[in-house]
């Protein structure tokens, strides 16, 4: 479904949380399913190329930079081969979420730990074509 603006409302998003840890990924897409998302996972970048590239008509990427096989690549490909799919980058390291913040113009990156309600907060708002950064 597309809202009147030409966003797409939670109920139609899907939203492709990659990361590496099976606890972290599990608890924030069981979050970002309750809050009403659409959600599929990746533990890595291959995967996520898999799914990026397949019928999935994926709406936000929330990746941690630090998954095998490149983060940052992965989001700089997203960027370049799928300019609408929005990108949220987290990381633990302070280097790294310096880094995604410069990758992520139009879109938010987290600092490790995040709170959940903050990152649904931001995807919300990135659907609803509201930028931070």
């Amino acid at each position: 479904m597309t809202t009147a603006g030409g966003t797409q409302s939670p109920e139609s998003a899907i939203v492709l949380v990659i990361e590496q840890d099976v606890l972290i990924r599990a608890s924030v897409s069981a979050y970002l399913r309750q809050c009403g998302f659409r959600v599929i996972e990746a533990s890595d970048a291959d995967e996520a190329f898999a799914v990026l590239q397949s019928e999935a008509k994926v709406a936000v990427v929330f990746s941690d930079v630090g998954i095998t096989g490149d983060g940052f690549g992965l989001a700089q490909w997203v960027r370049r081969e799928r300019p609408n799919v929005k990108i949220v980058l987290s990381s633990g390291f302070k280097r790294s979420a310096e880094e995604a913040g410069k990758l992520c113009q139009e879109g938010p990156h987290l600092k490790e730990p995040y709170d959940h309600a903050i990152l649904e907060r931001e995807i919300r708002e990135l659907l609803a074509g509201r930028s931070r950064g």
